[in-house]
């Protein structure tokens, strides 16, 4: 997990971070591994060069949760996961979002924003609309979610009352409450799936074939 805290940053400020990191990776990979490149190429993924190219130089779609809701109801596509069940509230599923980014906008990289508050963590900022919070995904081809992130809530009385409201224990979290109540400012921050990087950057199918360390059955002692 590639996992960066942004001081005096909003929303916006974490989604043009987290775009310029992929895309600085991504320009690094085709200029300084072009004959990993090429490899994949041939025989992993014919295209990926182009696929990457365009990551790399066009500017990324940003739509909220709700357009984009509104776009798989409007989806003349049977997915897996019933459509009848996509409505607003609901969580996306993986096939949503490669839908979202691979159909819906021709293979570029698709940051979705505003999501609701109650399928979200408590420390995301609240909007000034009280059902969203100020989250944002990031979609990427062959893999769906790459990075999420958001601003945190640095408001100790709306931090109080998403406790109260999800029943959650203040007591636990008085450490965090501190961190607000003796000052605080604005701030956000995103993670980033290592293996899914390296997985969308070399076409490879399955996430298990690009994590970077030995794995064998039955080797694990604790």
């Amino acid at each position: 997990m590639i996992e960066p805290e942004l001081a005096f940053a909003d929303l916006n400020e974490d989604m043009a971070c987290a775009t310029a990191y992929l895309q600085y990776v991504v320009k690094y990979v085709l200029d300084n591994c072009k004959e990993d490149m090429d490899f994949f190429n041939t025989w992993i993924e014919k295209g990926i060069i182009d696929r990457l190219s365009d990551v790399a130089d066009k500017d990324f779609v940003q739509i909220t949760y709700t357009e984009a809701i509104n776009l798989l109801l409007r989806a003349n596509k049977k997915f897996e996961y019933p459509s009848e069940n996509v409505k607003w509230g609901c969580d996306l599923q993986s096939e949503h979002e490669r839908f979202i980014t691979e159909y819906a906008f021709g293979g570029r990289p698709v940051i979705i924003r505003d999501y609701p508050k109650d399928i979200k963590a408590f420390y995301m900022r609240q909007n000034d609309d009280g059902k969203t919070v100020a989250a944002m995904d990031m979609l990427v081809p062959q893999v769906g979610e790459l990075i999420g992130g958001s601003q945190r809530e640095e408001r100790l009385e709306y931090l109080e009352a998403r406790l109260e409201e999800l029943k959650l224990n203040k007591d636990a979290y008085w450490w965090y409450l501190d961190l607000r109540r003796y000052g605080s400012v604005p701030h956000a921050g995103f993670g980033l799936g290592f293996e899914r990087l390296v997985q969308f950057a070399t076409g490879m199918d399955n996430i298990r074939d690009v994590i970077p360390f030995p794995r064998t059955p039955d080797s694990a002692e604790f």
